[in-house]
């Protein structure tokens, strides 16, 4: 396995640095950063959050400015009717897209987990700019095609950038539901007492309460300790009874959970809360499964969430655990070790094992039902606020309030104020705007993104790379020829995972014969015994179960006479095609 890594990192790193030429770009007046495009034709910051029409526009301008690398389209209409878009990036003059293996990229699924777009973006962003002046791009958008969708839940997102919200709010998309089953719909939301776009925490002074506040930090909320008495008592997020049925903010937009929509190990809501009523239950989920269904060649995903800084990959559940094989974990293993290294403070981690269980998440679609090699990453983590662990929880670990102190300059908290409750009195509101905690600060977004964007090109590079490495001939009596050749991948990652090739889940790959009239076709499972398999049907294309990652196959024919030219071509759904001829 240490083998294997070191292989795999090595061709990465050596690719990029042999290929390394000077930037051909002017950039007058002064000096190009190291690692970033110069002089971008659409120019962009990556310190901010984009509306959906921000996102919208950046994907037509990044369309128009390359029109040889970006097409952009729609896969589908949200639930209220916005586009779902999704940019195509590849070398067109070097192939047909739809034959070179593919690499699907999202973000944005729980709509408050906002910074996934920005991430998405900003690779789409940095492929398209980068190519002029760096070999390695080149070289990555000749082989590869990258289908990069910024947001599959736009509708939510849009209602958490421009309405009142707290950091978890809405984690679902806006479909409308009667969350407490009182006949009416979304009656009883969050409420912006002060009016300043947060849904904040309200606290109210009482002898029975049991938090005080923190005496070093007026804006922080600690639990009283068991041997003295509390001061406030906490009343949840900003809001009114609405309705008049003694509850606040019970039924509020959305609550159901688009990444527990997926068909895989689907569970109903009452075993997984936020499944709706049946596998594809939402419009995003459906557009998203069809343009995956219609682009076979997808051998890698990501998708982007947040929070915790961790490199996830399946299963979801323990009772998916067979499905994961050794051989096809020894390629997570590889990726997400990698990315550990890549990204200070992230961690590769397995789902129901080191998160919790999740039924019908994207993840297990992807990776199991699809035969995809997929991670989910959740983007941002308490360490990178000081570049160091910390043993408390997210939600009390003091260092965010410290961050916000001595780096963000008090921007990140509503401070306390005084508001005449209509039911509970006088209360105080203040607490974390909505997009901190959660999501990053302005000037810790770029540099989290372009690490991001580097895990996922290093995944990318390592999907099936095929080459026919030889064809070697040799005259057999009765006028008969046995041809050989041998098909390598040079890439980590199978054209097929070992649970694609037991449940069939894409077809075999395809080693054809073309210029000679093949009698017999066979796989060669050890040449120095002379051991094969032959295929009776067909001969002249043989099917071949998988070609493993670093690793190679060979396939022999025997043809009728002595044959001039002949040409091996090799088709694979997920690994591409590749070609040579023997004269």
């Amino acid at each position: 396995m240490k083998h294997i890594l070191l292989i795999t990192f090595s061709l990465f790193a050596l690719t990029a640095v042999a290929q390394k030429q000077p930037a051909k770009t002017d950039d007058p007046g002064g000096l190009k950063a190291i690692g970033s495009p110069v002089n971008p034709k659409v120019p962009m910051r990556w310190n901010h959050y984009n509306d959906y029409g921000m996102i919208t526009k950046f994907c037509q301008d990044l369309a128009k400015a390359y029109p040889d690398l970006v097409k952009l389209e729609s896969m589908g209409k949200s639930y209220q009717g916005r586009d779902i878009w999704v940019l195509t990036i590849t070398d067109t003059k070097t192939g047909n897209p739809a034959r070179k293996p593919g690499f699907y990229i999202d973000g944005n699924i729980h709509s408050n987990e906002i910074q996934g777009s920005e991430v998405a973006m900003y690779t789409a962003w940095y492929l398209a700019e980068s190519f002029a002046d760096e070999p390695y791009i080149r070289e990555l958008l000749k082989d590869r095609v990258f289908y990069i969708t910024p947001t599959i839940n736009p509708d939510a997102r849009e209602d958490f950038v421009k309405n009142p919200n707290n950091s978890n709010s809405p984690r679902s998309g806006m479909m409308p539901l009667d969350d407490d089953g009182d006949g009416q719909i979304d009656e009883d939301k969050y409420d912006d007492l002060d009016k300043d776009g947060n849904i904040v925490q309200m606290r109210r002074k009482s002898p029975l309460g049991r938090w005080n506040v923190d005496p070093s930090d007026p804006t922080r909320m600690v639990p009283a300790k068991p041997d003295e008495p509390g001061t406030y008592e906490l009343l949840g997020y900003e809001g009114e009874d609405n309705d008049g049925d003694g509850l606040v903010n019970e039924d509020v937009v959305g609550q159901y959970d688009p990444n527990r929509d997926w068909g895989w190990g689907w569970q109903p809501d009452y075993i997984q809360r936020g499944a709706l009523y049946y596998p594809g239950t939402l419009p995003e989920t459906q557009a998203v499964k069809k343009f995956v269904m219609s682009h076979p060649n997808i051998a890698g995903a990501q998708s982007y969430h947040n929070y915790g800084g961790m490199f996830l990959r399946g299963p979801g559940s323990e009772e998916d655990v067979p499905y994961y094989t050794p051989g096809d974990i020894a390629v997570y293993d590889v990726i997400g070790k990698v990315g550990e290294k890549m990204i200070p403070g992230y961690r590769y981690l397995t789902i129901y094992k080191d998160l919790y269980t999740v039924y019908g998440g994207e993840i297990d679609w992807f990776s199991l039902g699809r035969g995809v090699f997929t991670f989910s990453t959740e983007l941002m983590t308490s360490y990178k606020l000081f570049n160091q662990k910390s043993d408390e929880n997210r939600f009390q670990n003091d260092e965010f309030n410290q961050f916000d102190k001595y780096l963000l300059l008090k921007d990140a908290y509503v401070p306390w104020k005084a508001y005449k409750h209509p039911q509970f009195g006088d209360i105080e509101i203040g607490g974390p705007k909505k997009n901190y905690i959660r999501n990053h600060p302005g000037f810790m977004l770029e540099e989290d993104a372009h690490r991001n964007m580097a895990f996922t090109l290093f995944h990318a590079d390592n999907m099936p790379m095929l080459v026919v490495q030889n064809i070697e001939s040799k005259a057999l009596a009765n006028g008969l020829t046995e041809i050989t050749a041998t098909v390598q991948n040079q890439r980590v990652i199978p054209t097929h995972s070992s649970h694609d090739v037991k449940y069939r889940i894409e077809r075999p790959d395809r080693i054809s014969l073309k210029g000679a009239t093949a009698l017999a076709g066979m796989l060669v499972d050890n040449d120095d015994l002379g051991i094969t398999r032959e295929q009776k049907n067909n001969p002249s294309t043989i099917d071949v179960p998988n070609i493993p990652g670093m690793g190679y196959v060979k396939v022999r024919w025997l043809v009728k006479g002595k044959p001039g030219k002949v040409t091996v071509d090799v088709d694979s759904q997920k690994g591409g095609i590749a070609s040579k001829t023997m004269d």
